[in-house]
């Protein structure tokens, strides 16, 4: 009995493929005919002419549309030149020129062609033939790849190696991610960041020598005339464009204050503030690594930003650059206003909460103001209101009229929401057990926030309120009071919070590490609930497995195993 083996394939003896070089070899385990050598060399024109000898059915098998691919148009007889912009010849000391490391190539591949077909016309010898031939591949393949293993590089006179095509696509620097996904542009500026809390989210400080450096372009019509001639006379402007389309520098002419504008001329001014920028850190992960800011021009030479923009951003100041763009057309601009503007974008698509939330030494601010024992006097809060922008004139009554009016933190926290607000949060420490029962409402530890009508009643406020997570203050104020009051909002917070804070002060020391006995029972506590929670879920298993044993053995056997 004959044992077949199918293994697929046309049932020929496949041989290994092994290359060399340029040279591909083919060496058999075992001779198939008498007459065939077990080791023989694949040239171009072999390869090229077994590829042309597979016929159109067998193409449809390979995966191939005949009309669209063929396997022998794999291999290259026809070599596609590049042009001359690809290739520019560059001028050294003033005069000569020296011609692109391509264009070398190029002309050696020329010369081993011409030289070539004179050796066929002339019936040189064959070892003479290949020897040219090889010469004329190895140029070929050199203008493609000057690295490849086990082939000497294509050197200038010089022995400098020449660049080859595949040199200038591949790496960081090459033509996809240096030129194409990595260009260097125009109008844009990049420097160190540092916070500044008085700055709204909005909002990003820029240098006075980046502001004066870039442009903003102005067609001059009869409603901004006046205007643009005054930014002229006061050197905020750099360059004219008259409508001829000459272009004149501001910075070297003698008296820009004598030249009058036209309607229909272009001015192109210096950056100023309320300008709409994008401003940008990499890596741009998400849409919210790139969002728009309005210019606040300031001195000394860093982008200031808010500190509440750092999240989405991933930013922090230990030395972190980040870029900006300044847009040059009206639609960029409307672009920017209506789809990247920074309070547009305080809610993620993503998971469908804020991005951004209060940071730092104002969170740390908002819990000690919010406490129950934090009273501030009359000219205090006077001063404090003062911080606030949204504030309507009116004080409201004081909590504690005798022996001195006193306001409540809680009270100061209020004037800085708006009146539509309602919330209810529990602080990160409140007790579960505390959400049933007669007094859920009451927490004696002031751990339930509880917000009417814009109105803090009670509750200390933490990260879980005022943080990024879904249903927070911000995310109630977004979705009731819309994009641009919920962006006043983390300003107003930290203007008024944080000049509360240098009143009130905040220190830390050694002692405070030390966790205190409320800490130690919260921990037992846990650790105790899930040991509970641990053992009752091992002895409902052991339940199940017990009736399971009991089933077994109560069911008559039958049959054999």
């Amino acid at each position: 009995e004959v044992t077949i083996k199918y293994s697929g394939g046309c049932g020929r003896i496949q041989p290994k493929y092994r290359r060399s070089g340029l040279d591909v070899y083919v060496e058999w385990k075992e001779a198939q005919d008498e007459n065939q050598e077990r080791k023989m060399k694949l040239s171009a024109e072999r390869v090229l002419a077994i590829f042309k000898s597979i016929p159109d059915n067998i193409c449809h098998l390979l995966g191939m549309d005949p009309r669209q691919a063929r396997p022998d148009w794999m291999i290259i007889t026809v070599l596609p030149v590049p042009p001359m912009c690809v290739r520019p010849s560059v001028l050294v000391f003033g005069t000569a020129r020296s011609q692109d490391d391509l264009t070398y190539n190029l002309a050696n591949i020329l010369k081993a062609n011409k030289t070539l077909r004179e050796d066929e016309q002339r019936g040189a010898a064959s070892h003479i033939f290949d020897e040219h031939l090889q010469y004329l591949q190895y140029h070929c393949a050199t203008l493609i790849d000057n690295d490849m293993p086990g082939m000497p590089q294509s050197c200038h006179k010089s022995g400098r190696p020449l660049k080859s095509i595949k040199a200038r696509l591949k790496g960081k620097e090459g033509r996809i991610r240096g030129n194409l996904m990595g260009k260097r542009v125009d109008f844009s500026g990049r420097t160190v960041i540092t916070p500044d809390p008085n700055l709204s989210i909005d909002q990003v400080g820029v240098p006075r020598s980046i502001a004066q450096n870039l442009t903003v372009p102005e067609i001059v019509t009869p409603f901004n005339i006046e205007w643009l001639q005054e930014l002229i006379r006061r050197n905020a402007a750099k360059y004219i464009i008259w409508d001829t389309g000459d272009r004149i520098d501001l910075r070297f002419h003698p008296k820009p204050s004598d030249l009058h504008l036209q309607c229909g001329y272009i001015v192109e001014r210096h950056m100023m503030d309320d300008d709409l920028v994008v401003f940008n850190r990499q890596p741009t992960l998400h849409k919210m690594s790139m969002m728009a800011h309005r210019v606040k021009v300031l001195p000394w030479s860093t982008f200031r930003l808010n500190l509440s923009v750092t999240t989405p951003y991933n930013a922090d100041f230990d030395g972190d650059e980040m870029n900006l763009h300044l847009p040059q057309s009206v639609e960029s601009k409307a672009e920017l206003s209506q789809l990247m503007t920074v309070p547009r974008l305080i809610i993620t698509p993503q998971s469908n909460r804020p991005v951004m939330g209060i940071v730092q030494d104002t969170l740390t601010a908002v819990r000690k103001m919010t406490r129950r024992d934090v009273f501030i006097e009359k000219s205090d809060f006077m001063n404090l209101l003062m911080f606030l922008p949204s504030w309507d004139g009116r004080i409201p009554q004081a909590a504690i009229l005798k022996p001195k009016s006193l306001w409540t933190g809680k009270q100061l926290f209020s004037l800085i929401l708006p009146k539509e607000v309602n919330c209810v949060r529990t602080h990160s420490q409140h007790p579960d057990d505390e959400d049933n029962g007669p007094h859920k409402w009451i927490s004696p530890g002031d751990t339930k926030v509880l917000v009417e009508n814009g109105r803090l009643l009670s509750g200390i406020l933490c990260k879980k309120t005022l943080g990024t997570s879904a249903g927070s203050l911000a995310h109630i104020v977004f979705m009731e009071c819309g994009h641009h009051i919920a962006g006043q909002l983390y300003y107003h917070i930290q203007l008024v919070v944080n000049n509360w804070l240098m009143l009130e002060g905040h220190s830390i020391g050694i002692a405070d590490t030390i966790a205190d006995q409320q800490t130690y029972e919260t921990i037992q506590a846990t650790i105790n609930k899930f040991i509970k929670s641990l053992f009752s879920i091992n002895t409902s298993r052991l339940v199940i497995f017990l009736t399971a044993v009991n089933v077994s053995c109560t069911i008559p056997i039958t049959g054999r195993f």
